[in-house]
């Protein structure tokens, strides 16, 4: 017996430092191929430049999600999870040629020397930036920057016939995950987020507290088009709806142990009706927090069949600064799903997959979509949900492209509904904000009859055609996307969506599904 485990041990000693030998001869190649390249190549080369190269297709070559960052990138890449960057805090557009203010972010820099929505900037640091070709990225360039350097603005403001010189102090802005909270019926809370950030569930808290004294007693939590973010936001969501030590997700790759992350008792929405909205752009972390709570029967998923991105990455820091994200686990829900949809066939095919599956008619019918039994899992309760990648909603909306004319598409595509939002309000601001006290009283009384009239001349003017037939067919969801960027310009983006919303399918869906008897007949635990 024990010359055969120390036969076993030697054999296994042997295969490991084979193992590990082939690691170190293949990672001798490639510093042998670069020393040739150096001493022998005809020309001069970029060193720096070609093991950028070489460790992007190495990354390709793995998985769709692991990436190299270069060092000069690191910091924009990092600012969407983090929550904030430094700058002087404004949103903006670039409205013919000028660069507008369409809002200050509150509490910001530019907020506090008295920047308005509707400002026109005119010159930056003494330097012209009208008429003179600015893109986005070139505004960006010159105001952001370091945290306590200045720069100074021109401003055009309407009523003042002379420019009004701004100088601004940079500092950190933050980058908020909430888009939208209010209430839809008098019991019924509306929360939508767009990424899940270092302070994503701070915020969440807080938008439901102010609903929660508003009358909250069931929640609606819109999640369609989240890309993601950190895994601990996402665990942190979800632990506001599981009950203590139930299993919210695991994670586990190859040289990555097990990890299994359970509820704790802080839970602040254990109790409540609970609907989750998802759709094809939901992935990552918003498939975590769908997937836990459909697993344990804590709510309804309404929408249609997620992303499928369930691939784990860790940063490593690498010595000129730059960063590699690489994938070292899958994520797991509950019941034993793994998250993450096959990509073998490539990146390029892989990104092209909600295209393929509109093709199929996958976004348009349930019965589109193949479900395999060896792919089925049960529920807490014992429903069957399937894997195989992404989350399937429980009750299914199609898109819908009934509105959705040839006319729509180029009006979007050209980007003139908003071109004609930020000219319509450079010249109606101030009559807007007079005859509306607040958005209750401008979303019972603002009639978009009249400003879809002024559209349809002013697209006309940009190069898109009249056409009767198509109008016909999309009246409705230009007037009420115009009514809601008009809104979201006036006062803010939770403005767009509460009007918005009223035209949107899976948040209608989701309204009715409240009023129904679909908990009890699902078993969703709710009180």
């Amino acid at each position: 017996m024990e010359i055969h485990l120390r036969n076993l041990f030697f054999t296994l000693s042997l295969l490991v430092s084979i193992q590990v030998i082939g690691q170190q001869r293949e990672i001798e190649k490639l510093g042998s191929t670069m020393e040739l390249i150096n001493t022998f190549y005809v020309d001069t080369v970029n060193n720096k430049k070609l093991v950028d190269e070489a460790i992007v297709k190495m990354l390709e070559e793995l998985d769709p999600h692991s990436v190299y960052i270069p060092a000069k990138d690191v910091k924009k890449a990092n600012e969407p999870l983090v929550g904030n960057f430094e700058g002087v805090g404004i949103q903006f557009n670039i409205l013919k040629d000028t660069i507008l203010v369409v809002a200050t972010i509150s509490g910001g820099p530019s907020e506090k020397v008295g920047l308005m929505a509707g400002d026109k900037i005119v010159m930056i640091d003494e330097e012209n930036s009208a008429g003179v070709g600015f893109t986005n990225r070139d505004v960006v360039n010159r105001l952001r920057g370091d945290k306590g350097t200045k720069v100074t603005v021109g401003i055009k403001r309407k009523g003042s016939a002379k420019l009004i010189d701004f100088t601004i102090t940079r500092d950190k802005i933050p980058l908020f995950s909430v888009d939208a909270s209010y209430m839809a019926t008098p019991t019924t809370g509306y929360i939508k987020i767009n990424r899940f950030a270092a302070k994503t569930v701070m915020e969440f808290n807080e938008a439901l507290e102010k609903l929660r004294a508003q009358g909250l007693e069931n929640l609606i939590l819109d999640l369609q088009g989240n890309g993601g973010g950190y895994l601990n936001a996402a665990f942190d969501l979800a632990d506001q709806f599981a009950g203590a030590n139930e299993l919210i997700v695991y994670t586990q790759g190859r040289r990555s142990p097990k990890q299994i992350l359970k509820a704790t008792s802080a839970g602040v929405f254990e109790k409540g009706k609970l609907i989750v909205l998802v759709n094809e752009s939901s992935a990552s972390a918003s498939e975590i927090v769908a997937g836990a709570v459909q697993d344990l029967d804590r709510g309804i998923v309404i929408g249609r069949q997620t992303f499928g991105k369930g691939l784990v990455q860790k940063p490593f820091k690498l010595n000129d600064g730059s960063m590699i994200r690489l994938t070292i686990a899958k994520y797991y829900t509950p019941s034993g799903r793994c998250i993450q949809r096959p990509y073998e066939e490539g990146k390029r095919e892989y990104y092209k997959d909600i295209r393929n599956r509109l093709k199929k008619g996958e976004l348009m019918s349930m019965d589109s979509i193949d479900f395999p039994d060896s792919l089925s899992y049960l529920t807490s309760n014992g429903r069957k949900v399937f894997g195989g990648g992404g989350i399937m909603p429980d009750i299914f909306v199609p898109l819908d492209t009934n509105e959705i004319s040839d006319y729509y598409t180029k009006v979007v595509r050209k980007g003139i509904l908003n071109q004609f939002v930020l000219s319509y309000l450079d010249h109606n601001r101030d009559d807007l904000k007079a005859a509306h006290v607040d958005l209750q009283h401008y979303k019972e009384n603002f009639s978009s009859e009249k400003i879809l009239t002024e559209f349809v001349a002013y697209a006309e003017k940009e190069g898109v055609e009249k056409n009767e037939e198509d109008l016909k067919r999309s009246s409705n969801l230009m007037g009420v996307q115009l009514k809601a960027l008009i809104a979201r310009n006036l006062w803010n983006s939770s403005a767009y969506f509460e009007i918005f919303n009223d035209i949107n399918p899976s948040v209608q869906e989701a309204l009715k599904v409240m009023d129904s008897k679909m908990f009890k007949q699902m078993k969703i635990a709710y009180k």
